[in-house]
C-alpha cells in the first residue's frame, strides 16, 4: 500500500469552495465537500429569481452533477455544527464526525440586523435559493392583495415596496421591481393604477453603490428614478414593525420591507477561536490561513483580507473565486509553509444592474454606463453560470423578457395554508 492520501475538507459550496474543489480535479487528495444544500447557488443573480424574471433552476446546479466526473470529491449535504481544531474533525448534524488533515472554511455570510435579529421577520433578507422564493411568493401574494382591496374600495390602493441597503443587491433588487412590478405585473392587475406602486431604496449613506466611483453612482441613482424608484440618502433605520419601517423622521407603512443591507460572516466561525472583526469574519494571514495553524484556511466572505494598500477585499464572487484557486494552488504543489507566496486578488473590474439595458461598470479608471455595461454585465454573469443548460436558459428567459416584458416565473399556491 502507498501513502495514505491526505484528507482536504471543503465547507461550504458558493463561489470559494467550489472553485477549490473544482481546481483540485485530478490531485493526489481526498476532498469532502460539505454544505446545508445540495446544489452550488450564482447568487448574483437571485434577485432575479426573487423578482419573477427568472426560476430558481435557472441559476443553481446539484453538487453531485457538477462533481460527477471528479473522482476524488464527495459530496455531503449536512449542516455544520462546530469545528474540533483540537481532534482535527468537522461535527455535523445526523452524521458521524468528518476527519480532515486540511481545512478550508468557505461558509459565507447572512444578513445583518444591526443587533436587532428581531427586524427579520417584518424585512426577510436575500442570501438563499429560500430567501428569493419566499420574496417572490410575497411580492405577488401583495400585489393580488392589493387588487383584492381595490376592485372592493372606490379610492387609490398603495401597494409600498421599501428596500433598506443602497448597495449592489439593494440597486438590483430596485430596478427589477420597478421594472416588472409596475411594468410587466401591474397590466396584469386592471384595478391597479400605475401611481398607487411605490418602491423606495433607503440608504444611509449619500450615495448609492457606494464602492463605486461617484459619477457612476450618481448615474445608477438617476437610473432608478427614472424608472419611477424614491431613493432616499442619509437615512437610517431606526425601528422595523409589522406595520412599517421609521426613518430618520418620517415612517412608512407597509408590510413589504427587503432588508439589503449589511452582512455578517456566519456564526460557525466563532468555534474556530481565532481573532474576528466586527463583521464576524477571521482575520487571516497573507497565506489565508488562521494565525496559528499552517492547513486551516479561511476564504471568501468568511475571510478578512488585506490587499497591498491595506484595504480588506469585498465580498464578491470574483475575490472568493480567486480565493479558492489559490487554496488549491498551495495543496496541489505543497511548499514549506514558512515560503508560500502571498495571495494576491487582481482586480478585473466590478458590474452593477440596474434594469434592462442599464447597468455600470469599473475597470480601473475606465468608468462605463448604460447599454454596454449592461452587456458586459450580461456576458460576464452568463460565462461564470455552470452548465451549458443554465446558460441556454437565462439567455432565453433574458430575451423574452426584453421583447416582451412578461418573466414567467409568478406562481403563487396558498393550497397549504
Amino acid at each position: 500500500m502507498g501513502p495514505k492520501r491526505r484528507r482536504v475538507v471543503i465547507l461550504g459550496s458558493g463561489f470559494g469552495g467550489l472553485a477549490a474543489a473544482e481546481a483540485l480535479r485530478g490531485a493526489d487528495l481526498d476532498i469532502t465537500l460539505i454544505d446545508r444544500t445540495n446544489h452550488h447557488l450564482f447568487q448574483p443573480l437571485l434577485y432575479q429569481v426573487a423578482t419573477a424574471a427568472l426560476s430558481p433552476g435557472d441559476i443553481a446546479w446539484p453538487l453531485r452533477t457538477i462533481f460527477r466526473s471528479q473522482s476524488n470529491v464527495r459530496v455531503v449535504m449536512g449542516e455544520v455544527r462546530a469545528i474540533d481544531r483540537a481532534g482535527r474533525r468537522v461535527q455535523v448534524t445526523d452524521h458521524p464526525p468528518i476527519p480532515y488533515d486540511v481545512l478550508i472554511v468557505a461558509v459565507g455570510s447572512r444578513h445583518a440586523y444591526f443587533n436587532r435579529p428581531d427586524w427579520e421577520g417584518y424585512a426577510p433578507g436575500l442570501k438563499t435559493l429560500a430567501d428569493a422564493v419566499a420574496l417572490r411568493a410575497r411580492m405577488v401574494l401583495a400585489f393580488e392583495q392589493a387588487e383584492r382591496r381595490a376592485a372592493t374600495s372606490s379610492g387609490a390602493t398603495p401597494l409600498t415596496f421599501v428596500i433598506v441597503g443602497g448597495g449592489p443587491t439593494g440597486v438590483e433588487l430596485a430596478g427589477a421591481m420597478a421594472e416588472i412590478g409596475r411594468n410587466a405585473m401591474l397590466p396584469d392587475f386592471p384595478f391597479l393604477q400605475r401611481q398607487a406602486v411605490r418602491i423606495l431604496l433607503v440608504e444611509a449613506g449619500s450615495r448609492v453603490l457606494s464602492g463605486f466611483p461617484p459619477d457612476l453612482s450618481a448615474h445608477a441613482q438617476s437610473a432608478l428614478e427614472s424608472m419611477g424608484v424614491t431613493v432616499l440618502l442619509n437615512q437610517r433605520v431606526r425601528e422595523v414593525g409589522p406595520k412599517g419601517v421609521t426613518l430618520d423622521g418620517q415612517f412608512i407603512e407597509t408590510g413589504n420591507v427587503i432588508w439589503a443591507a449589511g452582512n455578517r460572516a456566519s456564526p460557525l466561525l466563532s468555534s474556530l477561536q481565532v481573532p474576528l472583526d466586527k463583521d464576524g469574519r477571521v482575520f487571516v494571514r497573507p497565506d489565508l490561513t488562521v494565525p496559528d495553524d499552517d492547513w486551516l484556511f479561511v476564504i471568501g466572505d468568511a475571510a478578512a483580507v488585506q490587499d497591498g494598500q491595506g484595504h480588506f477585499l469585498p465580498g464578491l464572487a470574483p475575490v472568493a473565486m480567486q480565493e479558492g484557486r489559490y487554496v488549491a494552488a498551495v495543496l496541489a504543489a505543497p511548499t514549506a509553509t514558512g515560503k508560500r507566496a502571498a495571495f494576491r486578488y487582481v482586480d478585473r473590474g466590478t458590474l452593477a444592474t440596474i434594469g434592462r439595458a442599464k447597468a455600470v461598470a469599473q475597470f480601473g479608471s475606465v468608468h462605463v454606463s448604460g447599454f454596454w455595461a449592461w452587456m458586459l454585465w450580461c456576458t460576464v454573469h452568463i460565462f461564470f453560470l455552470i452548465g451549458f443548460r443554465n446558460r441556454f436558459r437565462v439567455v432565453s428567459e433574458w430575451i423574452w423578457y426584453y421583447l416582451t416584458f412578461k418573466p414567467g416565473a409568478r406562481l403563487l399556491d396558498q393550497s397549504h395554508n
